[in-house]
């Protein structure tokens, strides 16, 4: 359960370490899996529930662990955050962005790939202060 705190008059919800572990966990064999076993179903793709939780939970912390509005980082179709202290960005595409597919970015989030491993793979990293991300990288090392 998320705990809740108070910041000036409005309330937060703040992302529980422990359900963003157990939501990767849940997704733990898919992003672990070779690509190979992944394309040819050897490896099933969890549930669209399960893939959007791991998603949704770990950029909420990823945005909570670097605060700031410099880079938007986007896993369509299931999440985005601003995050990363600098310039504020608040309308339109903003000048940093890391955008990738759920299983990329389940894999950055994890440790499981680096930022430039992922880019070198197609994802998506524009902007002069987008691989700052990369800095609160892994969100949650699962081999803790």
């Amino acid at each position: 359960m998320p705990s809740v705190y108070n910041r000036g008059m409005a309330q937060r919800t703040r992302t529980d370490p422990a359900e963003v572990r157990a939501a990767l966990v849940a997704v733990r064999e898919w992003i672990t899996a070779d690509e190979e076993d992944v394309a040819s179903g050897a490896v099933p793709r969890p549930s669209r529930a399960a893939v959007a939780a791991a998603c949704r939970l770990s950029t909420a912390l990823l945005g909570e662990d670097a605060p700031g509005h410099s880079v938007e980082v986007r896993v369509p179709p299931f999440a985005a955050v601003q995050c990363v202290a600098g310039s504020v960005h608040r309308r339109g595409t903003p000048p940093n962005v890391v955008q990738c597919d759920p299983r990329t970015w389940l894999r950055l989030a994890t440790g499981l790939l680096t930022l430039e491993e992922a880019a070198a793979a197609g994802a998506e990293v524009s902007g002069a202060h987008a691989a700052d991300v990369a800095h609160w990288l892994p969100v949650v090392d699962l081999n803790r």
